[in-house]
This record gives C-alpha cells, sequence and structure tokens, in this order.
C-alpha cells in the first residue's frame, strides 16, 4: 500500500499552522517563520478532511477546554529522541519542567543534558508535543523553535504563566 504524504493548514492565534501528515497520523504541526519547519512539497497533496481530528483538538485547545491532545502520531527520530519526546507527553498541561529535570527523569547524565535539549529541538510536532513547557533552570523561556515570544504566549494560555503588563 503506498502511502501520500498529505497537507492542510490551521489558523490560529500563533498565526497559520502546517499539519502534515498521512493516514497514520500526524507527522509535523509548524509555525510561520519556525526554525526547520517542512515546506509543503509539489508531490503533497492537500487534503483538508484528513486533519479534522487534529482542527477540532485545536480549537478546543485555543478555546481553553482541552489539556491533553489524543492523537494518532506518524513521527520519526531516533531512538533517543523518541524517548525525549515520550517523556515530555507527560508534562501536564499548566506547569513547565526544566532540561535539567527532564534529563534526570530519562536518566540522562547533567553533563549530556544538552542532548535533550538538541531532541526537543528536533520534535516536529510544536503545540501538541509540549516542548513549550520545558524552560531553563533559572526560569528563563529560550529554545523554542516556534519563537520564545510563541513560548511565553502558550504557557501564558495554559496559566503556567502570569500575563504581564506592558
Amino acid at each position: 500500500m503506498t502511502t501520500h504524504t498529505a497537507y492542510t493548514t490551521y489558523r490560529s492565534p500563533l498565526g497559520e499552522l502546517l499539519l502534515v501528515g498521512g493516514e497514520s497520523g500526524l507527522a509535523s504541526l509548524s509555525m510561520p517563520g519556525q526554525r526547520g519547519a517542512p515546506a509543503v512539497r509539489p508531490e503533497w497533496r492537500r487534503d483538508d478532511t484528513l486533519f479534522t481530528e487534529a482542527e477540532e483538538q485545536l480549537d478546543a485547545y485555543f478555546a481553553g477546554r482541552l489539556t491533553r491532545f489524543e492523537l494518532r502520531f506518524d513521527v520519526r527520530g531516533t531512538e533517543f529522541q523518541q524517548r525525549v519526546w515520550r517523556e515530555l507527553d507527560t508534562v501536564p498541561y499548566g506547569t513547565t519542567t526544566t532540561y535539567g529535570t527532564l534529563a534526570a527523569r530519562l536518566g540522562v547524565a547533567r553533563a549530556d543534558t544538552p542532548a535533550v535539549g538538541a531532541a526537543l529541538g528536533a520534535n516536529p510536532l510544536l503545540i501538541v508535543r509540549p516542548c513549550h513547557r520545558v524552560i531553563g533552570a533559572d526560569g528563563s523561556m529560550r529554545g523554542y523553535a516556534g519563537g520564545v515570544e510563541r513560548k511565553v504566549g502558550l504557557l501564558t494560555h495554559e496559566g503556567a504563566l502570569q500575563p504581564t503588563l506592558v
């Protein structure tokens, strides 16, 4: 059976998101201007019906009614990346963790914590796989492929950060 890559776009408060995948599940969710984001390829087909469940869950998330995504993923990565991403999925909505804490939970030596950060940076499923919930040990916002301002926006939306007055 041949599988074809499909895509659609989703208008969100963060800009137009690109959803890519196939019958096996969602392979990528990216934002405009995202570091390393895929671009639509000529051989991909637009399919606005294949991603209905993802769009409904994104609608509920942005409306404040959904705190955990339940979607099928079709994501490729190294064994280490997959371990990091599975552990990332356990970080609850409305909370944050640090790179060091995540590394410790994975049994990764402190000196190898940057490898955890690299695996998070390779996460192809922004928002639905919550790498935005991982922050620096000093509370700093860094390392988000979608941009630090979007990371702050997502954490504020989830209640993990308080809105700031300008």
